[in-house]
């Protein structure tokens, strides 16, 4: 019996298995290159050109390459990738198709074999992937009275983290107010005026998901060591970590350790510190050693700022009438307003039809709660009256003049269009008419309003105050 493969010989009859794969330009480019360095029976470490290369294998080639390496390696076989020093970055990347805040590192060191990148000494830059969404910035998360303490925390974190009495940042409030926007934006801001930060979010259920996955490869000590090098740690719905009392514990550490070091935390939640349950009390004295900072329900003035900025970055024109009508209509959270909004400007676009409030009710009693009493036909005839200089006595007497006659007709549309009553109820309410004179009247009024503007104005701004009770 011959001498046993060496890894290198391994790796080379992986790589002639990887070729009749792949073709000739994706494997002189991608394959070719990686050099093995080591294997100690349970993880080979592989040199690869530039950290480009980590990338490329672990979103594209993991399927072709995992069956290949774990026949010739051994089932329980872990990659670890060694970037050379010329590059911007070296060290071990990922494992295993791993692409977790975690495993998504690159370490800039002097040694190519290194066991333990978290632990070593001498390790000089850590390249991670912050897992911020680029799309919330402190820009386009619009202030109000519901939401200023938090943003302007925030903002000064931002500016100098771990230097403010705020830390950690506390910030919450109800789902939909923008808790997860504003995390974002302040991990956003950070970067760009800290390009040398390390930044990362990460949701607590991630975070349990990947204390689990330590505990069970037994490499706590490296999840912890992982998480005492970030900057700036962005914890998101930290509620989660409710009765989990050794994701607690690890917490615990992690977060005495950035705090001493002059690190920035800033935790999200939806409730705020004594009121969370199932946390160590030990915890929850120092998320309230910096700032709580509340989001509430947005009022009507930020309401209709969000609604103009949505509307802005959809690229959609909205009357002033349709988006007070809106702001008023919503009482709903900060992300159904973003989505009903959404759902009118689609439904407009797609139908080739202008935005106008009878389609805004349309779309909203779809999409979100409509909030608003109950509209009647008197309440109605009572606005048609005051918004078109009619005396109510006269609108109820026999008198037949245009502005009388138009008033009543104005106010049958209004009534057919925003009440259940039947046809014939509106006609007795309204001059005691059948319901084929109520039919003619919504008929006259639509088509004026079809070809004069100024009457079409008129009639959608008292549906406004209609619709606005």
């Amino acid at each position: 019996m011959g001498a046993p493969l060496t890894y290198s010989e391994i790796w080379q009859d992986c790589l002639s298995l990887i070729k009749t794969k792949t073709s000739e330009e994706e494997f002189n480019k991608w394959f070719q290159p990686i050099v093995p360095l080591d294997f100690n029976g349970t993880t080979l470490q592989l040199k690869v050109p530039n950290e480009s290369y980590v990338y490329h294998i672990e979103k594209n080639c993991l399927n072709l390459l995992r069956p290949i390496i774990c026949d010739r390696f051994g089932l329980n076989i872990r990659l670890r990738y060694i970037i050379p020093q010329s590059d911007a970055a070296k060290g071990p990347s990922s494992q295993d198709g791993d692409t977790s805040a975690i495993r998504r590192i690159v370490a800039q060191s002097d040694g190519a074999n290194i066991e333990n990148p978290f632990v070593i000494p001498g390790i000089r830059k850590l390249i991670i992937d912050p897992q911020l969404n680029p799309k919330y910035t402190l820009e386009t998360f619009v202030e109000g009275d519901c939401n200023r303490l938090a943003r302007s925390a925030g903002k000064a974190v931002a500016i100098d983290p771990g230097k403010t009495a705020f830390n950690p940042l506390y910030i919450f409030g109800d789902s939909g107010l923008g808790k997860t926007h504003l995390a974002h934006a302040i991990g956003m801001e950070a970067r760009q005026r800290h390009p040398d930060m390390r930044v990362l979010y990460v949701a607590m259920n991630k975070f349990q998901a990947q204390f689990t996955s330590a505990t069970l490869r037994h490499e706590i000590n490296d999840f912890i060591n992982f998480y005492q090098m970030i900057d700036l740690l962005i914890i998101d719905d930290i509620q989660e970590l409710a009765g989990k009392e050794k994701t607690q514990n690890a917490f615990f550490n992690i977060f005495n350790h950035l705090q001493l070091s002059g690190k920035q935390l800033i935790i999200t939640s939806d409730k705020p510190p004594v009121e969370l349950s199932d946390i160590n009390q030990r915890l929850l004295t120092r998320f309230a050693w910096g700032l709580s900072a509340p989001l509430s329900q947005p009022d009507l003035e930020t309401k209709i700022k969000i609604i103009r900025n949505k509307a802005s970055r959809l690229g959609a024109d909205l009357s002033e009438e349709v988006i007070i009508f809106l702001a008023e209509s919503i009482r709903a959270n900060v992300r159904e307003i973003e989505g009903a909004l959404s759902s009118l400007i689609a439904n407009a676009t797609f139908l080739g039809k202008k935005i106008t409030i009878s389609l805004a009710k349309e779309v909203l009693k779809i999409y979100v709660q409509v909030h608003r009493k109950e509209i009647t036909i008197d309440s109605i005839k009572q606005i048609v009256c005051q918004e078109m200089n009619v005396d109510v006595a006269a609108f109820h007497s026999p008198k037949r003049t245009r502005e009388i006659a138009q008033a009543r007709q104005v106010a049958m549309y209004l009534s057919k269009q925003h009440t259940k009553s039947p046809l014939t109820a509106i006609g007795a309410a309204i001059g005691d008419k059948n319901h084929a004179t109520v039919l003619h009247a919504c008929k006259a009024i639509s088509n004026l309003m079809e070809t004069d503007r100024v009457f079409r104005a008129q009639v959608e701004e008292i549906e406004r105050k209609v619709l606005a009770q």
